[in-house]
């Protein structure tokens, strides 16, 4: 970061300015993954009874949202370079670049096999592989200058750097937003659940239902089912079969369900109940 924004304060670069504010963001995001990934691995107290999951989704959103803002600085800079162009120093830019997309290029390596199924450290390797590929561009963009001499291609550049990063962002600020807000988790449908939940022997009716994410690969869902009135004993071998089914289909393994023979005469929250039954299959 230092290297890189130095180089664009000698060398008239708005790109390496750019290109420096964002390692920066960077250096925060991989602190901010790693203090995550720390305090998710402590187990739950009599506080923070589901443990610290959270704190993995809470760092990737907070990363993403700076980088959104860092892409505003950056056209707003790109928009008063283009209007007041000043020669840039085109080798400087093209050895910064390259030294950047190695190391860049080297990280997002490194994160990229642990960034499946976990968006703390997907918001990491989208930072480092958005470097990467910022590199790159200013590596060619230096390279179009040296030998065109046009230096509103830097301020360009800039942009596209700023726009790549909020478009990479931005899916991350959505499923983090999403995850915080106890929103259904991507890829699953309620009626879908309620389908298969339905599907078991001896459920009768599903409603208020409830899915969750926890935390990464951790997804929670509470629910009511009716069923015959029929002693605990054998209502515990339907549990049994539900709970197969939802972490078999859905991985969902972190469950609540409350059996009922009659029908709820409770407020059933904030979904009401017919709006699942009545898109259910029967």
């Amino acid at each position: 970061m230092a290297l890189t924004l130095a180089a664009g304060y000698f060398g008239h670069s708005l790109a390496l300015i750019g290109e420096a504010g964002h390692n920066f963001s960077d250096a925060l995001a991989l602190i901010l993954s790693w203090l995550a990934v720390w305090l998710q691995a402590r187990p739950p107290d009599r506080v923070k009874t589901f443990g610290y999951h959270r704190s993995a989704v809470l760092a990737a959103f907070v990363n993403a949202s700076a980088l959104v803002g860092l892409s505003l600085y950056l056209f707003y800079e790109a928009y008063e370079r283009l209007r007041n162009p000043s020669p840039v120093n085109a080798p400087l830019m093209m050895g910064v670049a390259i030294v950047g997309l190695a190391m860049n290029g080297g990280i997002s390596a490194a994160l990229f096999r642990a960034s499946r199924g976990d968006i703390n450290v997907r918001s990491a390797f989208v930072h480092m592989a958005g470097d990467a590929v910022g590199s790159l561009g200013i590596l060619i963009g230096a390279a179009v200058i040296y030998f065109t001499g046009i230096a509103a291609i830097d301020p360009i550049l800039s942009i596209l750097i700023g726009g790549l990063i909020i478009w990479t962002a931005w899916d991350i600020v959505q499923e983090s937003l999403n995850i915080l807000l106890e929103g259904l988790p991507r890829d699953l449908t309620l009626d879908q659940v309620v389908a298969e939940v339905r599907g078991v022997g001896g459920v009768l009716d599903v409603h208020d239902l409830h899915i969750w994410t926890l935390g990464p690969r951790m997804l929670a869902m509470s629910c009511h089912i009716k069923i015959a009135d029929i002693p605990p004993s054998e209502s515990g071998e339907i549990l049994k079969r539900v709970n197969q089914v939802l972490g078999e289909h859905f991985e969902i393994r972190h469950t609540t369900i409350q059996f009922e023979h009659e029908v709820c005469i409770e407020p059933c929250g904030m979904m009401e109940r017919d709006s699942v039954t009545r898109n259910a299959v029967p």
